[in-house]
């Protein structure tokens, strides 16, 4: 089964950092563009940040300075090192990926189940 599994989100106080991780696994050839996105309550999901398999970085004008989003190829791995937060980032983070699957070589959109940031005044 391909999936993606987030790590890293919980409750930290306004001016605190966190670092959200996100592997994909199964069976995957290759994956291709990786990405963030967050959910507040009440808010559609925006984008926060996507990064090629060349780690080209592309950012949503207003996370532009205190987000930054790297990669691991050889671990599947994304990231997103957050920084300075503000009560108003609380939301759920989601990763997404494109993967191109082992075998078919079919390419396949991938989510993660989400993982909650709480920042706290």
């Amino acid at each position: 089964q391909v999936q993606l599994v987030e790590s890293g989100g919980g409750l930290v106080q306004a001016g605190g950092s966190l670092r959200l991780s996100c592997a994909a696994s199964g069976s995957i050839f290759r994956v291709n563009d990786m990405g963030w996105y967050r959910q507040a309550p009440g808010k559609q999901r925006e984008l926060i940040a996507a990064i090629t398999f060349g780690g080209s970085t592309r950012y949503a004008d207003s996370m532009k300075g205190r987000f930054t989003i790297s990669r691991d190829n050889a671990k599947n791995t994304v990231y997103l090192q957050m920084n300075s937060l503000k009560p108003e980032d609380t939301a759920v983070y989601y990763c997404n990926a494109g993967a191109v699957l082992g075998g078919t070589f079919t390419y396949l959109e991938l989510w993660g189940q989400g993982t909650l940031v709480t920042v706290s005044s």
